[in-house]
């Protein structure tokens, strides 16, 4: 049976890669059980992460598949040869020469299955409708060898896969369909599954819970209790990034409102689970984040514990860190100063003093002082672009990621280099660096290949999520479009060039980004799912501006009262005010805004004090930084504690303060962090007259479509995919690129000499014209590819798959193409002198 292709089986999840040594039994069932149902309408998982409790141990089903049809699916894999079954007594099986003395295989599935049932059964419209099946494979014993051991005559003998049943095309399938149900069901409703897939990514599970909203039908309190209702539609990427452990570094990039903080505290607690021994720190920047983070983690616990572990903060395996930490509060930088003996700074002894520049001055220091003790087996940092810095850096490296990366154990001893960092970040979220740095810049040029390409089974080395759930679609492509500066008159400030850029964060492009030409971005409605613009039939976006601060002030608590009283929104987390500003201009706003409400009757709370109504605490310091929100209050926030939170009626006050220096990036990202906090609904206002108001109501009237006219290359280009990424690093000089992938990219006439691309993914590239003289293709798969008119002199193309590339007018003079495979491949006028073509194989 030939090995089905991850990128046509997009429906199977392998949480972790297969394929090491012992693991040929378990990789042949899995590659059978995704033949066989690969056309049905079905998900299936290799490991899905549910710890129920049996005997000693947790354990979680080998395989899981989710059909609309058959229900669910249980099978467990025991990769055992005949010989090494002693003898089977009901479910017991006695094992001689194995891992374990004896086991319960079918029984284990059995409880896999109710446990899965369990809460499924939870949704009323599920109860008792879900058919459930429990098998065991066997893929190295035949049905011949277990009936000659008269297994097959025993009454407790389980439905099994054979050897035989995994190499056929069809009987694993017919054979799992006879299969007598443990539970019967039915053939699920639309409605039905869509349920069904949610439960089992845990969407449902985070609904947050709708209070009672006596206020009419169309208010906008009815509108939240509907969307709370909403069963959010499932997410195959999302579903694969949360539920993939890594064999090493991951990056997910992600726009606003993508998921990522869940997907992150998804994997801290399926590794918890998986691996209880092991260390693993979850770390973030903003301290106002904690109680959110550890709620989002507990839950997750629970959700795969089937209720029977919750987050423990005593648990020292499982760490929830700030990036720096505080006196009473260990954070990663002062753990690894304890670990090491070596005093931990404060920001008042940095010669910086603002926060994330100190904390990497803080790095430094501590990465020349000492060598980093290895703490962990894994760190998750999450809102990654507030932990890179511009100013200052060890030697080529940003010093907070290269002091995490040494604080971890080396996955594999012989290949030191691979560690489990996994980091999700937004570039367009960094309110204090411009650099949108690539792995090369983060740790350094010889280690630039780490997050390039994918592991075994498909696990992707970077991911992409393009689709934001959290934030309304009108809303979101207006704070693309006001935070890149798309429609101002001078021309873009920042953001992408290239189509395959956009591509990869939900938008289409018309036109190429050259001077002078017209180009038309629209961003799908499918890639921004939440469903608010159907449920509300006014305004989601506005804004006002005012003659005076007074006059916008007023407008704000007219807002706020009439939201409160008529709308039945709740004052705490469903309404933020949100000021936005250089930092003493905002303070000085903020604390406008809050003596203003307050004297309208408006409680308010400020981020990091302890109780509402209240600017400062008695001493003058925040009391409580972790707190952004207070029971009964309205919080008025600046950016900087505002960002990884949200809240459903979001007022952005003070946009005068962004329009007087409107080619500020900085202040741009703002914009566009106070904008993306929404759920639901935002209110712009400002004060004065500036051009950019003009800017800011022409993003509102263009909806999802931004018609302009490129002019100039933008004084920050932000880099998404791994070809521009390749791009920028061979620009600056490197040349490592060992094993990435670039299946599909547009590369047209790029200039790749003398890089090395080893093992590389090229399939269906396009690269006509390209100068790769010199260039290493070792290994790597051009299938498909279209090299028309391009140079590869002197390139080095060992075992190279050349099959159906066009290599039309490619000039292959003194080229290495030795074992070779140019089966199908275009070769018309292609220069071959020189060629070394020893063993390659040829053939129109």
């Amino acid at each position: 049976m030939s090995v089905v292709k991850d990128y046509l089986n997009h429906k199977f999840i392998t949480t972790e890669p297969l394929g090491n040594r012992g693991e040929t039994g378990e990789q042949l069932v899995w590659d059978s059980i995704r033949a066989n149902f690969r056309d049905r309408d079905c998900i299936g998982y290799w490991r899905y992460p549910i710890f129920s409790q049996i005997g000693k141990f947790r354990q979680e089903p080998d395989i899981l598949i989710v059909d609309r049809e058959l229900g669910l699916v249980v099978i467990e894999v025991k990769s055992i040869p005949i010989d090494k079954i002693v003898n089977i007594t009901g479910h017991r099986w006695e094992y001689q020469n194995f891992y374990t003395p004896f086991g319960n295989p079918y029984q284990q599935a059995e409880n896999q299955l109710f446990t899965i049932l369990e809460s499924c059964d939870r949704e009323p419209i599920l109860q008792d409708k879900i058919s459930a099946r429990a098998l065991v494979a066997l893929p190295l014993i035949s049905q011949q060898q277990w009936q000659e051991r008269g297994f097959d005559k025993l009454l407790s003998n389980p439905p099994i896969l054979f050897k035989d049943n995994l190499y056929s095309a069809s009987s694993v399938c017919e054979l799992i369909q006879e299969t007598p149900p443990v539970k019967p069901g039915y053939k699920l409703t639309l409605k039905q599954w869509q349920l069904l897939l949610s439960i089992l990514s845990g969407t449902p599970f985070f609904c947050r819970p709708s209070h009672r909203v006596l206020t009419p039908d169309r208010s906008r309190g009815k509108i939240l209790q509907k969307l709370r209702s909403h069963i959010s539609e499932f997410d195959w990427q999302q579903e694969k990034i949360a539920k993939q452990i890594a064999p090493g570094a991951q990056r997910i990039r992600g726009i606003a409102g993508s998921g990522k903080t869940v997907l992150l505290c998804q994997k801290a607690a399926h590794i918890h689970l998986k691996y209880p021994n092991w260390k693993v720190a979850f770390v973030f920047f903003s301290r106002s984040l904690y109680h959110s983070i550890i709620q989002q983690i507990d839950k997750w616990l629970r959700h795969f514990s089937n209720n029977e572990r919750g987050y423990d903060p005593k648990n020292a395996n499982l760490k929830i860190l700030h990036a720096w930490g505080a006196r009473k509060q260990p954070g990663l930088y002062s753990l690894i100063c304890q670990a090491a003996g070596i005093h931990s700074l404060t920001v008042n002894e940095t010669a910086s003093q603002k926060p994330n520049e100190a904390l990497a001055e803080a790095c430094i220091q501590l990465l020349k002082a000492t060598a980093i003790p290895q703490l962990f087996d894994a760190i998750l940092i999450d809102e990654g672009q507030d932990l890179i810095v511009d100013k200052y850096k060890f030697g080529d490296r940003q010093p907070f990621y290269w002091m995490a990366y040494q604080s971890l154990q080396p996955v594999d001893p012989v290949r030191s280099e691979q560690r489990r960092l996994i980091w999700a970040y937004d570039e367009a979220q960094s309110l204090e660096s411009l650099t949108i740095p690539t792995a090369s810049e983060l740790f350094g040029e010889d280690l630039g290949h780490l997050v390039t390409g994918q592991y075994k089974n498909g696990i992707k080395k970077s991911e992409v999520m393009r689709r934001c759930y959290r934030t309304p679609h009108q809303i979101i492509t207006a704070a693309h479009g006001l935070g890149m500066g798309l429609l101002r008159p001078q021309g873009m400030l920042t953001g992408i060039t290239r189509a395959e850029e956009w591509k990869a964060i939900g938008y289409e492009v018309q036109g190429r980004f050259i001077p002078g030409q017209k180009i038309i971005l629209k961003r799908p409605r499918e890639n921004s799912p939440n469903p608010i613009p159907e449920l509300w039939q006014g305004d989601i976006i506005e804004f006002k501006a005012y003659e005076s601060r007074q006059q916008e002030l007023f407008v704000l608590a007219k807002n706020i009262k009439h939201n409160l009283r008529y709308d039945g929104l709740r004052p705490s987390q469903e309404i933020l005010v949100i000021v936005v500003g250089e930092f003493f201009d905002a303070i000085q706003l903020e604390t406008q805004v809050a003596n203003f409400l307050m004297r309208q009757g408006i409680d308010i709370f400020i981020p990091g004090n302890s109780k509402c109504n209240t600017l400062l605490d008695e001493s003058g310091k925040c009391r409580n930084p972790n707190k952004f929100w207070h029971e009964g209050a309205v919080t008025i926030s600046r950016i900087h504690r505002a960002k990884g939170n949200e809240a459903d009626m979001v007022y952005i006050v003070g946009c005068d303060r962004i329009a007087e220096d409107e080619s500020n990036i900085y202040l741009r990202n703002q914009l566009f962090i106070a904008l993306t906090r929404a759920r639901a609904w935002v209110k712009l206002s400002g004060i004065g007259t500036y051009p950019m108001y003009e800017e800011i109501e022409q993003v509102i009237r263009s909806r999802d479509t931004f018609t302009f006219t490129f002019h100039h290359p933008p004084k920050r280009e932000i880099n998404v995919t791994d070809a521009s990424e390749l791009l920028k690093r061979y620009a600056l000089g490197g040349r490592n690129f060992q094993n990435i992938d670039l299946s599909n990219a547009d590369l047209i006439g790029v200039n790749l000499s003398h890089a090395n691309l080893i093992g590389a993914n090229l399939r269906g590239a396009n690269l006509q014209r390209a100068q790769l003289d010199g260039v290493k293709l070792i290994a790597a798969d051009l299938s498909h590819a279209n090299l028309k008119d391009a140079s590869l002199r002197n390139a080095k193309l060992m075992g190279t798959i050349l099959q159906g590339t066009n290599l039309s007018n490619v000039d292959l003079k003194g080229a290495d193409l030795s074992e070779a495979d140019l089966t199908g491949a275009k070769l018309k006028n292609t220069k071959l002198n020189e060629a070394i073509l020893e063993g390659v194989k040829i053939s129109e």
